[in-house]
């Protein structure tokens, strides 16, 4: 087979070129982030930590390899990582989904946990619940180590012994502070900057610092960049402060991206309800994220019965199923 001429050469350059542009925003078109916490851990076993129970990277706090159990759940290998249990057997023995920005962190920067705490914000506020489900928030770790991090800050924890056998996670518990492994550090801190910078939070300016001294410490791993592909095309975003888009300094500004979330779609009034062969012709058509089954205004019970948090518009029938949902099974 004869060479290309340059001519040749460029245009196949420029062909790739719009292939790989054309790839990049794949993810992104078909992106369908996780509407409730519940549903953000099944997603993130199947589609980012479903290959990392074995690894060499482990869990967020130890290193612990693990085995999936149930849908989104695992039972740790002490062994794997020498742990030893400081108290919590049960917790110690399972993992558990972390936050790495804990809920109740930016919970309390919400009016509705002041209203009601977690619960309320759940139940009404939807920038809460987008938060709680992000998925660059959360990591498997082990549970009793999840459970003793609790909502303390990140921090260096001086003078305590080791608490967990060969673990190197710390906490100080008088303090109110936790120190990850080495390993971790730099991922907890682009997180943490991502989360505060998407969804508009205030951070103290001693958090600030230590963790700008942890990014810079800590580079970008190889599996750092893997897991931010991989929640990039769930989420369609990936973290501007793992690719280097952006750069948390003294006095960053958060931008707030994540806080203008459309809110709950609230069911007509059941006087203004249609009549059934109307209601699909006029889009009277509501959706549960959770059980991805749809019902019509008239003639199907669970019309009324969809909480606020989980209630998705369609304008027809058709839009439902083309959507993945299907109808009601006591629907008449």
């Amino acid at each position: 087979m004869p060479p290309l001429y340059s001519d040749d050469s460029v245009y196949m350059k420029k062909l790739l070129y719009v292939l790989g542009l054309t790839l990049a925003f794949i993810p992104a078109a078909f992106a369908n982030p996780p509407a409730t916490f519940t549903e953000a851990k099944v997603v993130a076993k199947q589609k980012i930590y479903l290959d990392q129970a074995s690894s060499q990277v482990g869990d967020l706090y130890c290193g612990c390899k693990w085995t999936w159990a149930g849908k989104s759940g695992g039972r740790i290998d002490a062994a794997s990582c020498g742990y030893q249990t400081r108290r919590q057997q049960n917790r110690a023995e399972r993992t558990e989904w972390e936050h790495i920005v804990p809920a109740w962190t930016f919970g309390h920067q919400r009016q509705c946990w002041k209203d009601g705490g977690r619960e309320q914000c759940v139940d009404k506020d939807p920038v809460f619940r987008a938060m709680e489900a992000d998925l660059f928030n959360l990591y498997p770790a082990v549970g009793e180590v999840n459970g003793d991090r609790s909502n303390f800050n990140y921090g260096m924890v001086s003078g305590v012994a080791p608490q967990y056998g060969q673990c190197t996670t710390k906490i100080d518990f008088e303090q109110r502070a936790a120190e990850p492994r080495n390993e971790v550090k730099g991922l907890v801190a682009r997180t943490t900057f991502y989360m505060f910078d998407r969804y508009k939070l205030n951070m103290s300016r001693q958090q600030q610092q230590l963790l700008m001294a942890w990014d810079k410490q800590y580079p970008v791993s190889a599996w750092e960049k893997e897991r931010d592909r991989r929640i990039a095309g769930v989420m369609g975003h990936g973290n501007p402060f793992v690719s280097g888009e952006r750069k948390w300094t003294a006095g960053y500004q958060p931008a707030g991206g994540g806080v203008e979330v459309a809110a709950p779609v609230k069911a007509p009034a059941q006087a203004a309800k249609p009549t059934l062969a109307s209601a699909a012709a006029t889009g009277s058509v509501v959706g549960n994220r959770n059980s991805k089954v749809y019902h019509l205004a008239e003639g199907c019970p669970g019309y009324s019965q969809v909480s606020a948090k989980n209630q998705v518009a369609f304008g027809s029938e058709a839009e439902a199923q083309a959507a993945g949902y299907r109808k009601a099974g006591n629907c008449r």
